[in-house]
């Protein structure tokens, strides 16, 4: 039987329970009216000549650009090629990275050997790069996600590796006191303390990996919303580029809010 005080947890954990929900209900309606305001000034100022429409363009220009490339089938193609990029970069670049930072922490010689070269590319700008991997790989898809490798492999590499050596050394203790094989202190320790720490830099290659590959479609596209950005500035249609960044954000923000789900998912299974 539920005593007193069972039900009056019970009732104040409602009571935080419905806080939570209008909080998050008011939080929503201020980034709306954030956003719609921002809009109204945006175009009021384009419409009244306070700005120059020919290099910030206005809102709904904007939108009549998206729509009709839309109904003309000129727009789809170019987000399809981006986002086919990003998921084989964002794929590649955290599987790599982080069996990369598994092989750095299994070896502590080669971790020492490794450590100044991944600081220097850490360092290094990736544009940079970007010329070695056309003439290595050609002008193509290749060139774009070994861009987009250069961005998120290293950071991942750093982040999980970093989290692999801020486990708790007594997790480490306990197991190797059992007998535990590197292989077991691996797998029974340091993985499950730092499946965290991989979860969550899902989220951070996922707007890595969309500038390495508009990077990358800078340097060698005729294809996907990069070379839309760059095709605008030559032509000097300023609302093509805006809204290209436009789209980009939008599809960047969808694709974040599925890695979160996908993260909250893994976590509450442990």
């Amino acid at each position: 039987m539920p005593t007193d005080k069972d039900k009056l947890m019970e009732e104040a954990h409602g009571a935080h329970l419905k806080a939570l929900k209008k909080q998050t209900v008011w939080v929503r309606v201020v980034q709306a009216a954030i956003l719609l305001v921002f809009l109204l000034l945006w175009e009021a100022a384009a419409r009244l000549k306070w700005i120059d429409v020919l290099l910030f363009s206005y809102p709904t220009k904007i939108l009549r650009l998206l729509w009709d490339k839309l109904l003309d089938g000129t727009l789809l193609p170019h987000v399809g090629v981006t986002i086919e990029e990003t998921l084989i970069g964002f794929v590649l670049g955290t599987l790599f990275g982080t069996l990369l930072a598994v092989l750095i922490w299994w070896s502590p010689f080669l971790s020492r050997v490794l450590d100044p070269y991944i600081v220097v590319l850490n360092s290094m700008p990736k544009v940079a790069l970007g010329p070695l991997f056309i003439v290595g790989l050609g002008p193509g898809l290749l060139s774009i996600i070994a861009t987009t490798l250069s961005i998120t492999v290293i950071i991942t590499t750093l982040v999980v590796y970093g989290s692999f050596k801020e486990v708790d050394p007594n997790y480490v203790k306990v197991v190797k006191l059992f007998g535990g094989s590197k292989r077991q202190v691996f797998r029974q320790a340091i993985l499950p303390a730092s499946f965290p720490a991989i979860v969550s830099t899902l989220k951070v290659n996922v707007g890595l990996a969309w500038i390495g590959v508009i990077v990358g479609e800078f340097l060698v596209a005729k294809e996907g919303l990069g070379y839309l950005i760059i095709y605008g500035f030559q032509v000097f249609n300023f609302t093509l580029v805006i809204s290209t960044l436009f789209v980009i954000a939008v599809v960047a923000t969808v694709m974040y809010q599925l890695v979160a789900k996908l993260e909250k998912r893994l976590t509450r299974h442990r």
